[in-house]
């Protein structure tokens, strides 16, 4: 027997002519709870009866409204109250209670980051069958990274987008402490905030996307893969119905909440002497942008020399295998990693690099961009 199709499952298209919203509140003492809303939080009285026994009473504020009777029953108990300022209550309290019993919360009506102390530790993931892939926003599959991620101070995410073609997406912007996007295969269409026209983030490519710059994906291509990293793991993710993309094109120093834009193209990129001799860097500019918050690079062998042992002082330590294998050792233990494997180390921890191949790329990411220990 089939189920009968749910209401909001029948309708197509938006109902037509809404004025706005009635959510019922039941209460004893309508006098009390009426004037409770009304000097304590600005409601103000639409209508009110019958005239001879009020009995009903219609309280309006910002396109909400309440219909406070003495006959509803399972109505609202819970009022959450958005505001500047949720501490402006005396002492710690964050919390009314009307006449009625409704418990009146007030919260931010812009939350503020949040970020949670990192609880570092040592993180092997293999990309081998057993790898779990799970179905995420706009049917992408996500690859966790980072499972306990940190206590919850960072989450690392591999991507893939099956379908190619237009990327159900709207103008956006996360709160967060630091969020880069580094493709993998493929290529992906992006455009952003002050950045012109949009453009396509191909393999090899990262962005570091800065604290609330407005963006939007727009297409990519069948099979496309990202790297994605940010700090905190839950972060914020608000939709901005007023900005249109692209906008404006903003000057190349503008500044988002202390960083700035970065588009690296690995085709434009120059190499360099890594830290640890027989290997190659190209940096991303990331660790400039972030004045020295968050480093993103891409690392090689290079010579005869491909073994290397190093100690950092960081926060957040990241390598995940773009080609190629090598071993990773930390006292007597040792793991082999192949392409699409990633390892996070904590800091302080002595590592080696061991057996790399000639083929071998890393994608690096920590946070501070450098650090005082080698």
């Amino acid at each position: 027997m089939n189920s009968p199709t749910p209401a909001y499952a029948q309708a197509d298209a938006a109902i037509e002519g809404v004025q706005g919203f009635l959510v019922p509140m039941g209460c004893t003492d309508l006098p009390a709870t009426m004037q409770f809303f009304i000097a304590r939080l600005g409601f103000r009285l639409d209508a009110i009866f019958p005239a001879d026994s009020p009995r009903t009473a219609i309280l309006s504020r910002d396109g909400f409204k309440l219909r406070l009777g003495l006959d509803v029953r399972d109505g609202l108990t819970t009022l959450n109250v958005l505001c500047a300022d949720p501490a402006q209550l005396p002492g710690e309290t964050r919390e009314l209670v009307a006449p009625n019993g409704v418990l009146v919360r007030l919260v931010h009506a812009d939350p503020p980051l949040l970020v949670p102390a990192t609880r570092q530790q040592l993180v092997l993931s293999h990309a081998g069958d057993a790898a779990h892939w799970s179905v995420g926003r706009a049917g992408m599959r996500y690859r966790d990274l980072l499972p306990e991620r940190h206590g919850g101070a960072f989450i690392a995410s591999h991507i893939r987008i099956l379908d190619g073609g237009p990327v159900p997406d709207y103008v956006h912007y996360h709160k967060i402490r630091f969020q880069t996007i580094f493709c993998r295969k493929g290529w992906v269409r992006l455009v952003y905030e002050g950045q012109g026209e949009p453009f396509v983030l191909e393999a090899g490519d990262c962005v570091l996307q800065p604290p609330e710059i407005r963006h939007r994906v727009l297409e990519s291509s069948a099979g496309a893969e990202v790297i994605e990293l940010g700090s905190p793991a839950e972060h914020i993710t608000m939709a901005d119905h007023d900005m249109t993309l692209p906008n404006a094109l903003y000057e190349r120093e503008h500044d988002f909440n202390g960083q700035r834009f970065v588009r690296h193209i690995a085709k434009r990129a120059s190499w360099h002497e890594w830290k640890s001799p027989g290997f190659v860097v190209t940096d991303t500019g990331i660790g400039a942008a972030t004045d020295g918050l968050a480093g993103v690079r891409v690392v090689r062998p290079h010579g005869e020399r491909q073994d290397a042992t190093r100690v950092h002082d960081t926060e957040f330590c990241f390598f995940f295998v773009l080609a190629g294998s090598l071993d990773v050792e930390q006292g007597d233990q040792q793991w082999h990693l192949d392409a699409d494997d990633s390892i996070a180390i904590p800091g302080r921890l002595r590592y080696s690099f061991r057996r790399c191949s000639a083929d071998l790329e890393l994608l690096e990411v920590t946070l501070p961009a450098d650090f005082s220990l080698d």
